[in-house]
């Protein structure tokens, strides 16, 4: 495995001759990385090294859009690019837009990303003030994640889970537990791809042998208490029991995959010291977690991947923008040109993840045909700035090996619309997933398959 390295000069680099000792003047090379802001040069593989197969990723960018400028006119085939959907021109057979969708039991507001796939109504159970339920993402890796070696990735501009209501996540198991996100492009390459060496595989077994233990513990105490708690707590100790069998199962799954090689992947070009809170790198970090994806789908180290670009009530636009500022817009023209702006940058980003699927050939396709891409927000920031939960902005891309149709917008009434849920199904049953419900779904979307 080859890896790049990057390693900065201290300003305390001295010139000694002649018994003169000078310090260096400062040069381009004791910056660190992440003060040059210069685009990746990473270039697709020709050629994936895996067999077609389905799989999905769900990019998800907060604070709604500038919907002015997002809107496309007319409908169906003939319909004519908004200055916002302009940017993917290039890519317009292989995407549909939609418009008028939402989830119907969503609030709206910055839950959005809580929501986005799980389509939940989050104070749905009396009593709480927040209860989520799985997202779709899950429900497709419980199936087709038995055959990678991991069943899906998070992804996030923050690390960890986040709070209710502000999740740095949009993944959800059974138990409408959040999946804790990535946010480290160095971390989510040596996870993926750097081989683990004699003693961190020992590490990695004893560690694995640990849990087991605990697991075990655990589930002896629950069982010894079951017989004693009222039917309440009976509903809640079987809710965590089955998070410790979840957590039981994966970790039979890692101790399983301990002596398979890693996929050979070569880092260089890869910008992993990247950080997404740094405004200089926030372009450069989109881009080397997007190509990160591409990499884990081409070499089939996962099907399903979850990305939240950035969170919902903070963050920022890929140059480093105060989206959430801008979002509360209330109609002004300056705000809302500056989130134009935003929302284009975003889909910059979105094309060129496009384009690297579409130019890598994949079993006489290309990866883009076997990839379903969904990309989209949980809110509407509307005319007024008011954070709306209807008429979603949502593109689905690619996967048109598996019977999706692109080159369309599908139009729907923003009042009387088929739930959004369709369209997660939808692309579920293209994973491979056998079922017609999710949520509050009616079936499949209609025109988009």
């Amino acid at each position: 495995m080859r890896r790049t390295r990057y390693t900065p000069l201290s300003r305390r680099t001295v010139l000694r001759g002649a018994g003169v000792c000078m310090a260096l003047p400062l040069l381009d090379a004791m910056l660190p990385r992440s003060a040059f802001a210069a685009p990746s040069k990473y270039k697709p593989l020709a050629k994936s090294g895996v067999q077609p197969t389905p799989r999905s990723i769900f990019c998800y960018v907060p604070n709604g859009v500038n919907i002015l400028e997002w809107m496309p006119t007319g409908a169906g085939e003939n319909y004519q690019f908004s200055p916002t959907l302009e940017t993917l021109k290039d890519h317009r057979a292989d995407f549909t837009v939609l418009t008028g969708l939402g989830h119907p039991h969503a609030t709206g507001g910055h839950s959005g990303a809580d929501t986005w796939l799980t389509g939940a109504d989050l104070q749905a159970v009396p009593g709480k003030d927040y209860t989520n339920t799985v997202s779709i993402d899950q429900i497709i890796a419980e199936q087709v994640g038995v055959h990678t070696r991991f069943p899906s990735l998070q992804l996030s501009d923050g690390s960890g889970t986040g709070s209710a209501l502000h999740s740095h996540t949009l993944s959800f198991n059974r138990n409408g537990t959040p999946l804790p996100a990535e946010n480290s492009p160095k971390r989510l390459f040596e996870r993926l791809f750097v081989p683990d060496d004699a003693s961190s595989r020992d590490a990695t077994l004893r560690r694995f042998a640990e849990k087991r233990s605990i697991l075990d513990d655990v589930l002896g105490e629950a069982k010894a208490l079951q017989n004693r708690l009222g039917k309440s707590d009976q509903t809640k100790l079987n809710e965590y029991l089955g998070s410790v069998r979840e957590t039981e199962l994966a970790v039979q799954r890692q101790v399983s995959w301990v002596d398979v090689p890693k996929p050979d992947v070569v880092a260089d070009g890869l910008q992993l010291n990247s950080q997404p809170g740094n405004a200089h790198d926030r372009t450069m970090w989109l881009d080397v977690m997007l190509e990160i994806s591409y990499l884990a789908f081409a070499t089939d180290t996962t099907r399903v991947i979850t990305f939240e670009w950035s969170r919902e009530a903070g963050g920022y636009g890929p140059g480093g923008e105060n989206h959430h500022e801008l979002s509360h817009h209330g109609g002004d023209a300056g705000m809302l040109k500056k989130l134009g702006v935003i929302d284009r940058g975003f889909l910059e980003r979105l094309g060129r993840f496009l384009s690297f699927l579409k130019q890598t050939e994949e079993g006489g396709r290309s990866m883009l045909d076997h990839t379903m891409v969904v990309y989209g927000s949980g809110m509407n920031s509307g005319e007024r700035g008011d954070h709306s939960p209807k008429n979603l902005p949502l593109i689905v891309a690619g996967g048109s090996a598996w019977g999706l149709k692109h080159g369309q917008h599908l139009q729907h009434d923003a009042d009387n619309h088929p739930p959004l849920a369709n369209v997660l199904v939808t692309v579920a049953q293209k994973m491979g997933i056998d079922t017609d419900t999710f949520q509050d779904a009616t079936g499949t979307l209609a025109g988009l398959v």
